[in-house]
């Protein structure tokens, strides 16, 4: 979910030839939920074999990930740990919204609504424990290296970014700007075409690239005014202030200067103690014994993790790995070339 911030920032647009030769951190919780999300059938429906175990994160993982490569792109995923305890508020919402998702699915799918059905089937979509696992021993027998946060994933790919160990992080929400990555990269794994709701009609999806120090400048404000700002729309560890919009919450960062002045002055109530929130985006629970490492492709276990245990076509798995070789090269190709550069 995370703070939106979309109408305070602004992004440029690309395609996916103009990041080739980067390295980018992808948020892998994050993508693994639009993969389970999007990749459905008519009727909302998850890609499934033939045991009832859901399929369509390993699709989206193993075919998505190929497509960045064939970009040049290399991907790193990084996994979320033990989220902290100011988001246990944010979790149970999440699964009480998931929970009434499914429910209003159920009663569209009676009601033959397939449209409908599918709008409330992606919303209740649920990432496991087991596909979690499933999805890093994929990623493994892909050679993709892949990283463990002891607990946000998009702290630690932040972190990762303004080290310099990879490029921008990847995600569809905004958290990793207040985590300080220099760059973040939204729409990277679900570029193509989507439907609008309720209507014939399909808008093209590509990737935007939101660059923190140029809007913050733009903006005239700190990293720290930021997080401020999102503390007042509303972050994973509170609630936002009823009445705020964005335009709102930077008028009041800019006239007062702090998040403690607007309280205090506007009397305000946030709903989590606001320096232990901020404490949770400037200094993060991190770590820098990572290892990022791209290996060659296991063909064999990639064939038993899709093709043997979950029943996809072993035609098409053998034409991804096809791909998936060729898009090794093309990635490695545009690395060199981005070096030279430099």
């Amino acid at each position: 979910m995370g703070v939106n911030l979309r109408d305070l920032l602004s992004f440029q647009t690309l395609g996916l030839k103009e990041l080739s030769g980067r390295i980018i951190a992808i948020d892998a919780m994050n993508t693994l939920y639009q993969f389970l999300s999007i990749i459905r059938q008519p009727d909302g429906t998850s890609l499934m074999d033939s045991r009832g175990n859901i399929t369509s994160h390993l699709s989206g993982v193993f075919y998505r990930t190929i497509n960045l490569l064939e970009a040049g792109i290399k991907p790193v995923y990084v996994f979320d740990g033990e989220p902290p305890e100011l988001k246990s508020g944010t979790v149970e919402e999440r699964r009480k919204i998931r929970k009434e998702a499914e429910k209003m699915w159920e009663e569209a799918l009676e009601k033959g609504d397939l449209e409908e059905a599918r709008k409330y089937a992606q919303a209740s979509a649920k990432l496991t424990d087991e596909m979690v696992e499933e999805s890093k021993r994929l990623l493994d027998a892909m050679g993709i290296p892949h990283v463990q946060a002891p607990s946000e994933g998009e702290a630690q790919a932040s972190y990762m970014a303004r080290k310099g160990a990879v490029w921008a992080v990847a995600s569809q929400d905004y958290d990793s700007l207040l985590y300080n990555s220099p760059y973040l990269v939204r729409n990277l794994t679900i570029s193509g075409r989507r439907k609008i709701p309720r209507k014939n009609v399909y808008v093209k999806v590509e990737p935007e690239l939101v660059m923190l120090d140029e809007n913050l400048k733009n903006l005239g404000i700190t990293r720290e005014q930021l997080i401020e700002i999102g503390i007042l729309l509303g972050t994973d560890y509170n609630d936002g202030v009823k009445g705020i919009g964005v335009k709102t919450a930077l008028k009041l960062i800019r006239e007062k200067g702090s998040l403690e002045r607007v309280v205090e002055e506007e009397k305000l109530e946030i709903s989590a103690p606001v320096e232990q929130i901020k404490q949770l985006f400037l200094k993060p629970e991190v770590i820098d014994n990572y290892k990022i490492l791209w290996e060659p492709v296991d063909r064999e276990q990639v064939v038993s993790i899709l093709v043997d245990d979950h029943d996809f076509s072993r035609d098409r798995v053998e034409k991804g790995l096809e791909r998936l070789r060729e898009g090794e090269k093309a990635a490695a190709q545009s690395r060199l070339e981005q070096f030279f550069k430099s």
